[in-house]
C-alpha cells in the first residue's frame, strides 16, 4: 500500500486524542482504522505538559495503526483550540492588472487583505475569503475569469498564539508524525456535520469539547465568524464532582448516564446511589439535584453564546437556527435547553457518513476528527494542482536552459 494514498487526522482534545488513518483514492475516501485514548497533559486545548502529551497522541496513533494494519505514517492534519485562539474579519483591495481577472490577482488581494498589524507573538492560521467585489458587483464567490479594474476581497483571519501552535506541533513530532497542517477545530467540525443548505441559509455550530466550546457562524456560504470559548463537558463533570463530593470518573458517568439540565424533566422524585470519596459510605442523591447543577452550567454556555452572537450583531443572519455537537453536548434535554436560551431552533448535529464510517462512528464526538479527515483530503488536493503547476513550470525551465545550451554550442 503505497503511504501517499494514505492519510491521518489527529483531534488532541482536553479529554481525549483521537486517531483517523484512511485511505484515499480519486473518487472517496475509506476509514482504515481509529485510535482514541484519554488525553493527559492538555488544559483548555493548550499543551501544559509535552511529555504526558506526547504518550497520549502516542498511544492514540498505535491504536489506529494496528487496526489499519500500517507501520508507518508519515503526517498528520492536526486540529487546534484553546483560548488562545483570535478571529476577526478584514479586507483588501488591488487593481486588475489586465482586463480579466486571474489567479494571480485573487492571491494578490488575499495578501492585501492578510497585511494588518497582529502582535508579535500571534501567527495567522487560516485566512479565509468570504466574498470577492469586482468593481461595484457583490456577494462573489470566485472573481476568476471576470471583467473589471478594481478588486476586493472579505476574508475571515484565524490567529494563535505561536509558542502555544509550536507546542502542539513539537508533541505531534515527538510522537512520531509531522504536522502537515494545522486547522481550527470549529471548521473541521463544520465540515463533517453541517451541510451546503445550512452554510448558505445561515447556522451557528457549537461544538461542546471537554475543555473548550468551538463557535462557527455560517452566512452564504462562508464563514463569518468564530471563536473558542473556554467552557467545556469537563466544567459540568467537576461542577457535579464538587457538588455531589465524589470522585470525577463517577461524576462523568452520572452524568451521561443519568444527568439532564432540565430539572422538569425529572416528573417522579428519584434518587440515586452514589459513591463517595474512598473511605465515605454510598449516599442516596435526587436526579433533581443533580438536573439543577448541570442545568447552571449549561445556562451559563448558552448565555456566554448569546452575548457573543449579540455582541457581533448576528442575530439577523441566523436563520437556520443553531447545531449542537461535540462529545459534551450528550447530556440529556441539552437541545431544548439551549432552544429556550438562544430563541433559535437548536438540533443535535451528527457526521455526514462517507466509506468505511461505522455507525458507532456517527456520532457527535467524533465530529472533529472526520472533519480533520475531510479537511485533510481537501487540503492534500490542492496541493496536488500547486505541485502539478509548479512541476510544469520546472520543466519549461528545463527546456529552456537546455535550449540556450545548443545555442551555445552552435553559434
Amino acid at each position: 500500500m503505497s503511504t501517499k494514498s494514505v492519510i491521518v487526522a489527529l483531534d488532541i482534545g482536553t479529554t481525549k486524542v483521537c486517531t483517523l488513518i484512511a485511505l484515499k483514492s480519486a473518487k472517496n475516501l475509506e476509514i482504515l482504522g481509529v485510535g482514541s485514548h484519554p488525553s493527559h497533559g492538555l488544559k483548555k486545548g493548550s499543551v501544559v505538559n509535552i511529555e504526558k502529551t506526547v504518550e497520549s497522541i502516542r498511544t492514540s496513533i498505535e491504536e489506529a495503526k494496528l487496526m489499519a494494519g500500517i507501520e508507518e505514517l508519515e503526517s498528520a492534519t492536526v486540529g487546534i483550540a484553546g483560548n488562545h485562539i483570535y478571529c476577526f474579519n478584514s479586507s483588501g483591495v488591488v487593481p486588475v492588472k489586465n482586463k480579466e481577472i486571474n489567479q494571480a490577482d485573487v492571491d494578490r488581494v488575499i495578501e492585501a487583505a492578510k497585511a494588518v498589524l497582529i502582535p508579535s507573538d500571534r501567527e495567522i492560521l487560516h485566512v479565509i475569503p468570504q466574498e470577492f467585489k469586482v468593481d461595484n458587483t457583490v456577494g462573489i464567490k470566485n472573481p476568476i475569469g471576470m471583467c473589471g479594474s478594481r478588486l476586493e476581497v472579505n476574508v475571515h483571519i484565524v490567529t494563535g498564539k505561536t509558542p502555544l501552535i509550536h507546542n502542539l506541533v513539537k508533541c505531534v513530532e515527538q510522537a512520531g508524525l509531522n504536522a502537515n497542517s494545522v486547522i481550527l477545530q470549529p471548521i473541521a467540525s463544520s465540515r463533517s456535520v453541517l451541510s451546503v443548505e445550512e452554510k448558505e441559509l445561515g447556522v451557528v455550530l457549537i461544538d461542546i469539547g471537554g475543555g473548550t466550546t468551538d463557535v462557527a457562524v455560517w452566512k452564504d456560504g462562508s464563514l463569518l465568524h468564530s471563536q473558542i470559548i473556554p467552557l467545556g463537558g469537563n466544567h459540568f463533570t467537576n461542577d457535579l464532582a464538587v457538588a455531589l463530593k465524589i470522585p470525577h470518573n463517577e461524576a462523568e458517568r452520572i452524568k451521561l448516564a443519568h444527568g439532564t439540565v432540565l430539572k422538569a424533566a425529572q416528573l417522579n422524585e428519584t434518587y440515586l446511589t452514589v459513591q463517595g470519596l474512598s473511605g465515605t459510605r454510598p449516599r442516596e442523591v435526587s436526579l433533581s439535584f443533580i438536573a439543577e447543577v448541570l442545568g447552571a452550567r449549561a445556562e451559563e454556555l448558552f448565555s456566554v453564546v448569546r452575548e457573543l452572537i449579540l455582541e457581533k450583531n448576528l442575530q439577523g443572519e441566523i436563520t437556520g437556527g443553531f447545531v449542537l455537537t461535540g462529545g459534551g453536548a450528550l447530556i440529556k434535554n441539552l437541545p431544548e435547553l439551549a432552544e429556550f436560551i438562544l430563541e433559535k431552533p437548536v438540533k443535535m448535529g451528527y457526521p455526514t457518513a462517507f466509506g468505511g464510517m461505522t455507525t458507532a462512528m456517527q456520532h457527535p464526538k467524533f465530529s472533529t476528527v472526520l472533519g480533520l479527515l475531510q479537511e485533510s483530503t481537501h487540503a492534500s488536493k490542492a496541493v496536488t494542482r500547486e505541485e502539478k503547476v509548479q512541476d510544469e513550470t520546472d520543466m519549461f525551465d528545463k527546456l529552456g536552459k537546455s535550449l540556450k545550451n545548443v545555442f551555445k554550442e552552435i553559434f
